[in-house]
């Protein structure tokens, strides 16, 4: 099972970035597996990313002490 869960519904953003070309290998084959394991053709890079991140600052213990401490 992936770590990233199968996105929730979702209105279409357009992002822009600039990223190196490794990472974008990287997340085209994230976004191949993705499509596999959740039957989802539809998806897109553009449609991972924010839950990517969100994901990733969840998990960061630090970040989330860091912010706990500024907003107390």
């Amino acid at each position: 099972m992936l770590k990233l869960a199968r996105l929730p519904d979702r209105t279409p953003v357009k992002i822009a970035i600039t990223i190196t070309p490794d990472l974008d290998a990287d997340l085209r084959a994230y976004l191949a597996l993705y499509r596999v394991s959740y039957d989802d053709k539809g998806a897109t890079v553009a449609d991972l990313i924010p839950a990517m991140l969100e994901s990733f600052l969840a998990s960061d213990r630090t970040f989330a002490k860091a912010r706990k401490e500024t907003t107390t």
